[in-house]
């Protein structure tokens, strides 16, 4: 594919002159980090510059991160008490709930009031993105973590797309990314490919169909080309940043390195006209919150849930489904 564009024309004081055009359009490698006032961050919104920032690199580089949103108090809580859900999804080895190798969990968060922190869970200014790229109350019907587990033989997952089926190409889901710990590439930072949520290979570049434990596998060949044009990072992600991920991007999940579990939680928000049909499971003692946060305006999100009793959520969510157990793929 190439890069370079055509010359114009254009008149200085009735000379004309050449503005080329002809120089390649430089691809970031490192995510943008957008950096909020403390003012934006107690109210839950970005100003218009800030805002401007952050849609932009979602729509050129399909990732933005933004810092300081989320206390390291509340992380710190919910932290706890993942860090001991893993070692016990890791115990189970080959029959625990691993995505591409078993250094690599995934795991869902106890669907419980006390551990549900509305900045952790509906944080505000990620609605506020999501909804600027793909339009008002988007869909939340996803909510898991994946946890990068220390010891054993590291194992990198293949690069791969999330969106392993026949998906539109534009916009139509964004990954909220909450890492309860700063991530580094030595406790495993997720390694991320600028700009291919844009690429035309779309599902015809991927290797293992929707179903299949490691889906969405991206060609060698293809690695090979965009790694010429755009290398990936393993970028540093600061403790109470959140970032948002265009469901299409390439990325891996990568060896943990360090002594400590490094927990990321992942919440998909799908555009309102995507035909999704997947529902949220919580407790009921989370419904208050959510119709707490929607009477004040402060949600700003649709929020399909089966609602459980807090007997049954505490009992069952250690047990639930991953990988390709779950279909983001839209009804016909």
């Amino acid at each position: 594919m190439s890069l370079l564009l055509r010359s114009r024309a254009v008149s200085f004081g009735g000379r004309r002159a050449f503005a080329s055009l002809s120089q390649p359009r430089r691809l970031r490698q490192i995510p943008t980090v957008v950096k909020p006032s403390q003012v934006e961050v107690e109210k839950g919104f970005l100003d218009a510059r800030n805002l401007e920032k952050a849609a932009g690199a979602m729509h050129r580089d399909g990732l933005v991160v933004v810092e300081d949103v989320i206390s390291h108090e509340a992380l710190d809580h919910l932290n706890k008490k993942m860090v001991e859900d893993a070692r016990v999804l890791q115990d189970r080895g080959e029959d625990g709930p691993f995505n591409y190798n078993t250094g690599n969990i995934q795991q869902d968060a106890p669907p419980v009031a006390e551990y549900f922190n509305p900045t952790i869970f509906t944080n505000p200014i990620a609605t506020q993105i999501t909804t600027a790229v793909l339009g008002p109350r988007p869909k939340w019907t996803f909510c898991s973590a994946n946890s990068a587990m220390p010891g054993g033989t590291p194992a990198r997952q293949p690069v791969h797309s999330d969106a392993d089926f026949q998906h539109p190409d534009h916009p139509f889901a964004l990954v909220v990314n909450v890492p309860l710990v700063t991530m580094t590439p030595e406790n495993g930072s997720t390694e991320i490919w600028l700009g291919t949520h844009k690429h035309d290979a779309n599902v015809d570049g991927q290797e293992g169909a929707h179903g299949e434990r490691a889906s969405g596998r991206i060609r060698d060949s293809l690695l090979a080309e965009r790694k010429d044009v755009c290398p990936p990072s393993q970028p540093v992600i600061q403790k109470g940043s959140v970032v948002i991920r265009d469901l299409r991007l390439w990325h891996a999940g990568m060896p943990n390195l360090a002594r400590d579990v490094r927990v990321m939680l992942a919440l998909i928000h799908f555009a309102p006209w995507y035909r999704n049909s997947m529902r949220l499971q919580f407790s009921e003692d989370i419904k208050p919150v959510l119709e707490k946060l929607e009477s004040e305006g402060r949600l700003g999100l649709e929020v399909p849930v089966d609602w459980i009793s807090r007997e049954e959520a505490l009992r069952t969510y250690l047990n639930r489904g991953f990988g390709n157990s779950y279909d983001f793929n839209q009804v016909p």
